[in-house]
C-alpha cells in the first residue's frame, strides 16, 4: 500500500479508502471480513458517504467490524446541509453520527455538498459557528466539505471558512473538465487542503460500457481492466491524497489492494493519457442533450435545475443506466413537470436548446 500527505496535516492516508455503500448488508459477516482484510492490507481510512437509506444499519455493521480496529483507521462521516433548515439541525445531526458510532469524537467530519446553493443557506443557517464550536469541544477534530459545482463557487466556498483541514470531489477521467475538475483540485491542494476524491468509476458506471466503448477499451495496448485505468488516471495527479472506493465483495478489494501497490503520481505516458481522451470523447458523443452546464438559463422563476437535470439525463443515457439518475432525481427533489413554460431559460441559452421539450423528455424517464 502506498500513502501520500494528507493535505497540510501530520497524517499520512493509504492512497485507497474504503466507501461503505448499501450492498454490504446483503451479507453482514463477508461484508465484516471484506472491511477487516481492507484494514489488515494498510487501509486506514473510512468514509460512511451520505446518510441515505438504511445509514443506521451500515454504521451499525461498520461498528462491529472494528472491534478491536478502530485504532487503526480514520472515519469520515457526513452532515447533509441539504436536510438542514433551523441552525439547531446542525447539532442534530451531529449528535446523531456521534451516537451511531458510539463515539465522542468524529475523526474526519464532511461538510456535504456544497455548491451555489448551499454556500447561502449555509451562511444563513449560521453553520461555521456551529463547526467552530463542535471543534472547540473536541466533537470534531477535522472538518472538510464536499463539493460539485464550477470552479468560480469552489474558491468560495474554500474562502468562506478558514478551518477547511480536506475538500471531497467526485473525479474520474470522464469528469477532468466538470465541477470542478482538475483546476479545481489543483486549486484546493494549492491551499493545503488534503483532495479526496470519490467515485472514479462514476458509481460502476464506466465498468460496464456500451459496445461502442467497449470496442475503443479492447483496442488499448495495454493488458489492464477499466477498473485499473481508472484508478491509475485519478492516481496519476499528485494533488490527490485518496481515493474512496466502494467496494461490495473481497475479490473487489483484493484487486484493488493489489493496484495501491502501485498507485504513484505521473504514471501514465502521453500516448495512454490520449488514449483515455479518445474513451472520454467517445462518450461525450452519446450526450442526447448538448449541455455546458454554463448555467445561463439560471436561475429559473420556480427553482428547476435545468443544467443538473439534464446532467442526470445525460448520464442515464451515455452510460445506460437509468436506475442511478432516478435514484438522485428523487432524493434531490427534482420536478421538472413544474415548468410553467415561461422560456425565460430558453432565451438565455447560448446554444438555443429546447429546454422545455427536453425537461418533460427528462421527466418522463427519471420520475
Amino acid at each position: 500500500m502506498r500513502y501520500r500527505k494528507f493535505g497540510s496535516l501530520d497524517f499520512e492516508v493509504s492512497v485507497l479508502s474504503l466507501g461503505i455503500h448499501r450492498s454490504l448488508l446483503a451479507n453482514s459477516d463477508k461484508s465484516i471480513e471484506m472491511i477487516r482484510y481492507a484494514i489488515d492490507h494498510n487501509v486506514n481510512y473510512i468514509d460512511l458517504g451520505y446518510p441515505f437509506m438504511e445509514y443506521e444499519q451500515l454504521v451499525a455493521l461498520v461498528n462491529k467490524a472494528l472491534r478491536d480496529y478502530r485504532e487503526k483507521v480514520k472515519i469520515a462521516v457526513t452532515l447533509p446541509i441539504s436536510l438542514m433548515n433551523y441552525p439547531s439541525d446542525f447539532d442534530y445531526y451531529l449528535r446523531r453520527q456521534l451516537q451511531l458510532l458510539q463515539t465522542n469524537r468524529i475523526d474526519f467530519c464532511i461538510l456535504g455538498e456544497f455548491n451555489r446553493e448551499i454556500l447561502p443557506k449555509a451562511y444563513e443557517l449560521n453553520i461555521f459557528h456551529h463547526v467552530d464550536d463542535a471543534i472547540k469541544s473536541g466533537q470534531i477534530d477535522k472538518i472538510g466539505f464536499s463539493f460539485h459545482d464550477e470552479f468560480r463557487f469552489l474558491r468560495d466556498t474554500i474562502e468562506a471558512y478558514d478551518k477547511w483541514s480536506f475538500c471531497q470531489f467526485q473525479l474520474s477521467f470522464m469528469d477532468a473538465d466538470h465541477h470542478p475538475g482538475i483546476s479545481g483540485i489543483k486549486y484546493a491542494a494549492q491551499r493545503g487542503l488534503a483532495v479526496v476524491v470519490t467515485r472514479p468509476f462514476k458509481g460502476g458506471r464506466l465498468l460496464n460500457p456500451p459496445e461502442s466503448i467497449v470496442k475503443i477499451w479492447e483496442s488499448s495496448q495495454k493488458s489492464r481492466s477499466i477498473a485499473e485505468w481508472c484508478m491509475r488516471w485519478v492516481w496519476n495527479h499528485p494533488e490527490i491524497s485518496t481515493v474512496v472506493v466502494e467496494m461490495s465483495d473481497i475479490k473487489q478489494v483484493l484487486e484493488n489492494v493489489a493496484l495501491a501497490d502501485f498507485a504513484e503520481p505521473n504514471n501514465l505516458t502521453v500516448s495512454e493519457l490520449i488514449f483515455l481522451d479518445q474513451i472520454k470523447n467517445a462518450y461525450m458523443k452519446l450526450r442526447p442533450i448538448n449541455c455546458a452546464a454554463c448555467y445561463c438559463c439560471m436561475p429559473c422563476p420556480i427553482g428547476i435545475d435545468v443544467p443538473r437535470l439534464f446532467e442526470l439525463y445525460n448520464d442515464a443515457i451515455m452510460y445506460g443506466d437509468v436506475e442511478n439518475s432516478r435514484f438522485y432525481y428523487k432524493i434531490e427533489g427534482h420536478h421538472a413537470e413544474a415548468c410553467v413554460r415561461c422560456g425565460k431559460c430558453i432565451e438565455k441559452c447560448l446554444r438555443k436548446i429546447p429546454i422545455i421539450e427536453w425537461l418533460k423528455v427528462a421527466h418522463k424517464l427519471l420520475s
